[in-house]
């Protein structure tokens, strides 16, 4: 089954190959509301991971991220959700947006709040164009995902916003599993629908390792990347239909939204809005929901444990980023400290040591799922001096 879709995505590859289409009609929603206490303490309340250069390129993950949706969607047809804290970093970092780009949340409410909220947007701004009705499509992404294949990415995009224009569908991408990861949510795939598009059969929160090693080995199963595609239509009508509690809201206020009074409207309604995903919200119940299986060196890059897997390691496997290093009867450690200090690790096995604005953590690679609860045992005892 596995040879078979290979053979299959090859082919798709040659028919998208710089294929790129720059359509006005095509917009981009990019979530960076995050706080990333996983990746504490490079990552802070006040300078969170989207934010940081993570190997030294120059450029911030979230900067990346709009780099890579440049080819499809015009500049001023890019919006960034995030909270109202991050509002000038992100045009700092991004200085070719508008203020009126960046939606700032008043409060975390996790993705389907943050998604209808861009949703409102984009229908006031076409309805400014004159344009209200027309068929518009928009893709969703992340703000911290790493990509390593920009190439193929674009050929998947592509061919999801081709699938759009003809369907009225939920697309999520669904990346091909290389191991038996415990960190992400999975997607059953169902019946093929058209090309190496597939409708999902079901989706599965981040399953034991026994239980991943069985997601792997069926060949059925992919990777939950938090990349969406639809149309404006599509997404408001799976909101009214499913989440009618937060569709309500943006549809009474509709007419403020591009406004001066969006944001006192905004101050007001988003607070009230249930902390649900996108996901759990709508995906897992509509019936118009497809996934198309991609691989295009894909890393949420969540944890210190995926930071470490891409990065380049010596003959030890140690990873040493921005700082330097001597290791001494050392292996397996990931090591980041400020640009210009030095490590010296004489007999450390697998550890996370990361320093960083006053604090310095210590830790096995294995236990770094309880760096958030580090994180938040911090915030508590030091009244969020650390954080």
């Amino acid at each position: 089954m596995r040879e078979q879709r290979k053979k299959k995505t090859n082919s798709m590859d040659t028919k998208y190959k710089n294929t790129y289409t720059m359509n006005k009609k095509n917009y981009c929603v990019i979530m960076a509301g995050g706080v990333g206490s996983r990746f504490w303490p490079f990552s802070r309340n006040e300078h969170p991971k989207q934010f940081l250069d993570f190997f030294g390129t120059g450029r911030s993950l979230l900067q990346m991220t709009v780099d890579r949706f440049r080819p499809f969607v015009p500049i001023e047809n890019i919006l960034i959700v995030t909270n109202i804290l991050y509002r000038n970093q992100v045009l700092s970092q991004i200085p070719d947006l508008s203020a009126s780009q960046v939606l700032c949340e008043p409060a975390r409410r996790n993705t389907a709040p943050c998604i209808a909220y861009a949703s409102a947007r984009i229908k006031a701004m076409e309805k400014a164009k004159n344009r209200e009705g027309e068929k518009v499509n928009i893709v969703v992404a992340p703000s911290d995902h790493l990509i390593l294949q920009e190439d193929k990415f674009q050929q998947v995009i592509q061919q999801g916003f081709d699938f759009i224009e003809q369907n009225d569908a939920l697309l999520t991408l669904g990346m091909k599993p290389t191991r038996p990861e415990t960190g992400y949510g999975y997607i059953q795939m169902g019946e093929k629908d058209k090309g190496e598009i597939y409708k999902v059969k079901a989706f599965t929160e981040k399953p034991n390792i026994e239980l991943a090693k069985v997601f792997l080995g069926s060949g059925d199963f992919l990777w939950n990347s938090g990349i969406f595609i639809w149309s404006l239509q599509s997404i408001l009508s799976a909101f009214q239909s499913f989440l009618p509690e937060i569709a309500n809201k943006f549809t009474d206020g509709q007419t403020m939204m591009g406004t001066a009074n969006e944001d006192t409207f905004i101050q007001n309604i988003f607070p009230t809005c249930p902390n649900i995903s996108i996901d759990y919200g709508v995906m897992e119940k509509a019936q118009n929901v497809y996934v198309l299986p991609s691989d295009f060196g894909w890393s949420d890059l969540g944890t210190w444990g995926s930071l470490y897997e891409l990065s380049k390691k010596d003959a030890e496997a140690n990873v040493t980023l921005h700082s330097e290093a001597m290791y001494y009867n050392s292996h397996g450690n990931v090591v980041t400290l400020p640009k210009g200090h030095l490590a010296v690790i004489q007999g450390l096995e697998d550890c996370i040591v990361a320093e960083s604005n006053g604090v310095l953590l210590i830790c096995k690679r294995e236990a770094e799922q309880q760096i958030r609860q580090f994180f938040m045992d911090a915030e508590v005892k030091f009244e969020g001096k650390f954080n």
